[in-house]
């Protein structure tokens, strides 16, 4: 009797080996190699490392901002105003460098800490003023975007530094400096998100608000900065996109706001907050990237290109629900 008791208790330990984290990180980034080897039946030139190096480049956008939005969403928030943000970032950038490489080391902080300073605004409405954060952030996105267009008279001028523009399209070592940008930005998020104190605090205050209260932790300097953090994030990418476009547009960012919570949500963590990776939301951004691009290469219509985005969104959620981790890891488990 005592043998036959033994051995759900070794399984018991067995699968506690295996992290649902490492199980939805490893599914993901398996239905990206999947999508980009399968592509090759939609062109003869996909399927390679060059779509791969292409889907990098073009994530990374997204993957700047989505790691904002994941920190947001970590603690229970949401923030709507990342695409007027990423306007601001790109129309400043390109208005005060002015195609000039001169004062650029002060200008993109500036540029930066002015976007800081909208989510600021966010956090104080949402933790001081309790206002709900899809209204609050919404109402300052619209508040942003209509400054914009005021400061713009409706017609970004000026270009990024030409310097900028040359990092967006150099290479070193044969690869994308914005890839290796996008390397190190991962690492530094995951660092950030799932191994430092920081991160642990805005677990806890996602899993249970009121219990880290309790426990002494500041709750609202904690959502106050994330919400900072999401608008310098979304002021970055504003910058890396009039460089990579030599220019800005009043629509820059409205390609970001969806994606960049889809991203985030595909990539495992809870639109309730309290679990999620930052490399779940690369992964997540890369799916995306994926899926667009050969959407795209079908020549697939915008309207119909919305619905099979939905679709896919849709489908790896449901793939990636706790019953298809705890069958993935009883599976692993066998094997051993």
């Amino acid at each position: 009797m005592s043998d036959q008791t033994a051995i759900p208790l070794e399984d018991t330990r067995k699968a506690q080996r295996i992290s649902p984290t490492v199980v939805t990180v490893a599914t993901i980034y398996g239905i990206v190699a999947l999508m980009i080897v399968a592509s090759r039946l939609v062109s003869p030139s996909f399927g390679g490392l060059s779509q791969l190096e292409t889907i990098l480049y073009l994530s990374s956008f997204l993957v700047f901002c989505a790691f904002g939005q994941g920190l947001v969403i970590l603690v229970r928030g949401l923030d709507l105003s990342i695409a007027s943000v990423i306007t601001v970032g790109g129309v400043l950038s390109a208005a005060l460098m002015d195609g000039s490489n001169a004062g650029l080391f002060y200008v993109i902080p500036a540029i930066l800490l002015a976007c800081a300073l909208i989510g600021v605004v966010n956090g104080i409405g949402v933790t001081v003023f309790n206002v709900p954060p899809f209204i609050m952030t919404m109402a300052v996105g619209i508040i942003v975007y209509s400054l914009c267009l005021g400061f713009t008279g409706g017609t970004p001028r000026g270009f990024p530094a030409p310097v900028l523009n040359d990092f967006m399209g150099s290479r070193f070592i044969g690869i994308p400096a914005p890839v290796w940008l996008l390397i190190a930005f991962a690492a530094m998020g995951t660092l950030v998100q799932s191994f430092s104190p920081f991160g642990r605090k805005l677990t806890a205050v996602g899993n249970n608000p009121e219990a880290a209260y309790v426990a002494g932790l500041p709750s609202r300097r904690l959502t106050v900065s994330v919400y900072a953090i999401s608008a310098a994030c979304a002021g970055f990418t504003g910058i890396l996109l009039a460089s990579y476009a030599n220019g800005a547009t009043l629509r820059m960012g409205d390609d970001y706001l969806l994606p960049s919570i889809a991203a985030v949500v595909v990539g495992g963590s809870s639109i309730l907050g309290g679990k999620g990776t930052f490399l779940g939301t690369v992964g997540g951004a890369m799916l995306l990237t994926t899926l667009a691009t050969i959407l795209s290469a079908l020549g697939i219509g915008q309207g119909w290109k919305t619905i099979m985005e939905g679709a896919v969104i849709l489908l790896a959620l449901i793939l990636l629900r706790d019953t298809v981790f705890d069958s993935l890891r009883a599976v692993l488990v066998r094997k051993d």
